[in-house]
């Protein structure tokens, strides 16, 4: 069995091809990276400044690298300039590695 959170929840989920994920961002940290999850929230690290929405502007970009799509396949749901956020992304070629250590139902990550 995987592991996720203490309630069972895990920060992403499939919707057909779509993949939704929450995010606890933080911005104006010293690298653009991928954390591990924090109960059902991943943690994404990015460089820019929490300033009008840069910072999520950073970090679909930077996601869009991760996930091999271009920026425009991700939606920002909600969150645009808070560091909750849900995002939407559409198709994602590749999945970071944490995605499979944490696999809802503790399954595979496929859709």
């Amino acid at each position: 069995m995987q592991p996720r959170n203490a309630t069972g929840e895990s920060f992403y989920c499939w919707d057909g091809e779509v993949l939704v994920v929450n995010i606890l961002g933080k911005p104006g940290a010293k690298k653009d990276a991928i954390g591990e999850p924090l109960a059902n929230q991943l943690r994404v690290s990015v460089k820019a400044p929490p300033l009008n929405g840069r910072a999520t502007d950073a970090m679909v970009a930077f996601l869009a690298r991760q996930f091999g799509v271009r920026e425009a396949d991700i939606a920002v749901v909600y969150g645009r300039e808070n560091v909750n956020k849900q995002l939407r992304i559409r198709a994602p070629r590749t999945l970071p590695e944490v995605f499979a250590r944490f696999a809802p139902g503790g399954g595979s990550t496929s859709r």
